[in-house]
């Protein structure tokens, strides 16, 4: 991952590849934000901003010749949009436009940051911006390297048009020195490997990622981080141990589900969290087949689960006294032979039984045999975190998740996501709804009318918790970006839900 560093140096000294300022949009046209470039170069870029194409939108960025008053070689404007009415920027703004910057400096060697940074917020929104936008995915692009044997195990990411991400940042700050402001760019940086480490595992392709090679990759994701162990239940031991959700939607293929537990135990801990994460490692839709029209992005069924297991890791290395157990609920959803049909019975762990009426609604039957188990295990509070329902994008499109469950625990979620810079909407979950997914002949229906689908998915979740508290978290389209890319987020895998998780478990951790 690239590396990064604070620094006092000024701006007009630094020596890199590029230095990155920040612009923004004013009542009569663009302002270069920053007080330490001299006032005539200001005056310079300010007057040619129109002929230069940059207005100072948010996500608009625009490389030029550094010229002779600058040591580094080319200036990069990155814009801010329009400030507050305070006349500050929002630390997500800084942020995006941190990410923005870096996403486009693919190839370089070396990068200096002259964004606002003289407060703990402002230098944690600029490097965590910085570094997730330092990211790219390339790992099956044969040209001028070897393909890794095992993709599972993590590669070298690749940016922009096939390069290597930026190699160094420099964080330009006066607190360069001050211990809270080392302290949040160490957290910054344990945040985004995180995040890139989820967006490898959505991106790697599911002939490769499957349920056992998952179960491989948690095992070598935690391997020497200290007080975190990993077990695995295979499809026998799930069969055999009453799994029954796991085990009917990993039925119909022929490499069988897991059960994959991630377990960081610190010495007293101040709090217990399950996070319970949806690993479906491609879904075709089972019997109840999806059409052939974007089916492909189905290898990002899988998120919630990587989510989970990057978040427990990184709970592990910021040393936070809480103890977190990631549940990944693996399976592959085919139509094999063996595939469950509609109308079949199963029986979830615990006892409750479920009338399985569309194949593709699978997600929500895995994730009830990890609810019951994370219940039973004694957490606190339990979190699940799935790519769950289409539903979700019609109400909330593909950048806005959703949050609900208990009152308390929802609200939790969602103060945890602003404060972490994600998008999340709370949704309620009505009682009259719970019609919607009655059975005639089982405890509960896996589906119900196309109304409040994704109300009746969290609907569906809630039988299995009980009164227990509990937030569940829909990801369907913010995990997986089939457009271009934009501020800090790369086409494909987006990592989404790493940063509000963790946020939570610090919140819990106080």
């Amino acid at each position: 991952m690239t590396d990064v560093t604070l620094s006092s140096k000024n701006p007009t000294a630094v020596k890199a590849e590029a230095l990155v300022v920040a612009t923004a949009q004013t009542s009569d046209g663009v302002a270069v934000v920053s007080d330490q470039l001299p006032t005539d170069l200001l005056t310079q870029l300010e007057t040619l901003a129109p002929q230069l194409g940059v207005t100072g939108a948010r996500d608009e960025v625009r490389k030029i010749p550094a010229g002779p008053q600058l040591a580094a070689e080319v200036l990069v404007l990155t814009g801010l949009g329009e400030r507050a009415e305070d006349g500050t920027f929002s630390a997500e703004t800084l942020r995006r436009a941190a990410g923005a910057a870096t996403r486009e400096l693919a190839g370089l060697a070396s990068a200096a940051i002259a964004l606002p940074a003289s407060d703990d917020d402002e230098i944690t929104a600029v490097t965590e911006g910085a570094l997730l936008g330092a990211y790219a995915f390339n790992r099956y692009r044969s040209a001028g390297k070897e393909a890794p044997k095992d993709a599972t195990k993590g590669s070298k990411s690749a940016g922009r048009n096939g390069k290597d991400p930026v190699a160094a940042i420099e964080i330009l700050t006066p607190l360069h020195k001050n211990a809270k402001a080392k302290l949040a760019a160490e957290r910054a940086e344990i945040l985004a490997a995180a995040v890139h480490a989820t967006r490898d595992l959505v991106n790697t392709a599911p002939n490769e990622l499957y349920p056992a090679t998952f179960a491989d990759a948690a095992k070598a994701a935690a391997k020497d981080v200290k007080h975190v162990r990993v077990t695995v239940l295979d499809d026998k031991q799930l069969a055999s141990g009453g799994y029954g959700g796991l085990t009917a939607v990993g039925q119909g293929s022929s490499r069988g589900p897991r059960l994959v537990k991630v377990a960081y135990t610190p010495a007293k801990p101040t709090a217990k969290v399950a996070l319970v994460g949806k690993g479906i490692t491609f879904d075709s839709g089972g019997i109840s087949i999806k059409p052939a029209a974007g089916m492909e992005a189905m290898k990002s069924d899988m998120a919630g689960a990587a989510a989970v297991l990057s978040t427990v890791v990184a709970a592990a290395k910021l040393n936070l006294p809480v103890a977190v157990t990631g549940y990944l609920c693996l399976a592959e959803n085919m139509p094999g032979g063996n595939a469950q049909r509609p109308a079949d019975v199963i029986t979830i762990y615990g006892g409750k039984t479920v009338e399985v009426l569309n194949t593709d609604a699978e997600g929500r039957i895995v994730m009830a045999d990890g609810l019951v188990s994370a219940v039973e295990d004694g957490h606190d509070v339990v979190l699940d975190i799935a790519t769950l329902t289409g539903a979700q994008m019609v109400a909330l499109g593909n950048r806005t998740s959703a949050v609900m469950g208990t009152d308390e625990v929802r609200d939790e979620v969602k103060a945890a996501a602003d404060a972490a810079g994600e998008l999340f909407w709370p949704m309620p979950l009505p009682e009259e709804l719970k019609a919607n997914i009655k059975s005639k002949v089982a405890d509960v229906a896996n589906s119900g009318p196309r109304w409040g689908g994704m109300l009746n998915a969290g609907l569906f979740l809630q039988t299995f918790v009980g009164d227990h508290p509990w937030a569940h978290l829909d990801i369907a389209g913010p995990a997986f970006n089939d457009g271009g890319a934009h501020d800090y987020t790369p086409g494909g895998g987006t990592g989404v839900g790493v940063r509000t998780l963790l946020t939570f478990l610090e919140g819990r951790a106080k």
